[in-house]
C-alpha cells in the first residue's frame, strides 16, 4: 500500500461536513483521479463522515472523525472514516428502497456508499468503514 500523506481529523459538529469536499478535492488532484470519479467519491466520503458525526459520535463535539486516504497498488482509492462511537450492526441496516421506507428522510447513507463505491467493508464494530474506488 502507498502511504498518502492525506489525512484529517474533524470535531463532531454537522458544519465540518462542509470540510470533506475539500479534501476530495486535494484528493482528487493529487492522485489525478478520474472526472467520472468525482461524485461517486464525494457523494460516498460525505455521507460516511456525516454518519460518523451524527449517528456514530452523536454530534459530541468532544469526539473526533478521523479520514485517510491511500492508494492500494496502483487500482484502488481506499478512503477509510473512524468515529469515536460504540459502532453499529452494519448488517442490519433497513433497506431505503423498501416501499415502507420511501418517505423517510433519513437512511440512505450506507446505502449510498454501497451504490457508489467500488467496496464498503464495515470493521471495528461498524465504527469504522473503508470506501474503496477502482482506479482503472
Amino acid at each position: 500500500m502507498n502511504e498518502s500523506p492525506f489525512y484529517m481529523a474533524l470535531d463532531s459538529d454537522p458544519a465540518n461536513v462542509s470540510e470533506v469536499q475539500p479534501y476530495i478535492d486535494r484528493v482528487v488532484q493529487q492522485f489525478n483521479i478520474k472526472n467520472d470519479l468525482y461524485g461517486n467519491i464525494l457523494v460516498s466520503v460525505t455521507e460516511a463522515v456525516t454518519n460518523a458525526i451524527i449517528h456514530g459520535n452523536q454530534a459530541d463535539s468532544n469526539r473526533q472523525v478521523f479520514l485517510d486516504t491511500k492508494i492500494i497498488n496502483d487500482r484502488l482509492l481506499a478512503f477509510r472514516i473512524t468515529d469515536q462511537g460504540p459502532g453499529f450492526d452494519f448488517e442490519d441496516v433497513p433497506d431505503p428502497t423498501a416501499p415502507s421506507n420511501l418517505h423517510d428522510l433519513n437512511g440512505r447513507g450506507v446505502f449510498l456508499m454501497r451504490q457508489l463505491s467500488d467496496g464498503v467493508v464495515f470493521s471495528d464494530n461498524g465504527s469504522t468503514v473503508e470506501l474503496k474506488f477502482k482506479l482503472i
